[in-house]
């Protein structure tokens, strides 16, 4: 199945509105921005990390302009060392290249092992935008609408301060 309609199927089962916007493929984040510059909505990145042992993996969005501080994540999550997961894990547990990692990926991860955490500056935006496990579109959808498709799926968002 096309990973962009199992997205869209299941947001349409949610009765989730969003808006869809097409582009040519989007490999960095500053190239994502340009193809929907002048939308409403927080632009995000998305996170797929992993801590030593691979025992462990994380999904964290937060906003695309800025940093990511790997010790205080790993404080956070009480592990000894975080970094990002490989393009082997990333295949095995959401099925996406890299490039497309967003919470869309999550319909994929049939063990539901990945914990979501969202950094506390970005969750109080109206909306947020992700590529919808395909880099040549991307969705905008209500904050409060992305919870509530997480929480469909099985998944608690952890807000965190980071």
């Amino acid at each position: 199945m096309d990973m962009f309609l199992k997205v869209k199927e299941k947001l349409d089962e949610l009765d989730i509105p969003f808006e869809l916007v097409e582009h040519e493929p989007a490999v960095t984040t500053e190239l994502a921005d340009k193809f929907i510059e002048g939308i409403e909505g927080v632009r995000t990145k998305t996170m797929f990390l992993t801590n030593r042992k691979k025992t462990e993996f994380y999904l964290l969005i937060m906003d695309d302009s800025k940093r990511l501080d790997m010790l205080r994540f790993k404080e956070i999550v009480s592990a000894n060392q975080i970094k990002m997961a490989s393009e082997k894990s990333l295949y095995e547990k959401m099925m996406l290249p890299p490039g497309t990692v967003s919470p869309f990926g999550l319909l994929n991860n049939k063990d539901k092992d990945i914990k979501v955490y969202i950094d506390k500056e970005i969750i109080g935006e109206k909306r947020m935008s992700f590529h919808p496990n395909t880099n040549e579109k991307t969705i905008f959808i209500k904050t409060s609408d992305l919870l509530k498709y997480l929480e469909s799926i099985g998944y608690d968002a952890n807000v965190i301060e980071i």
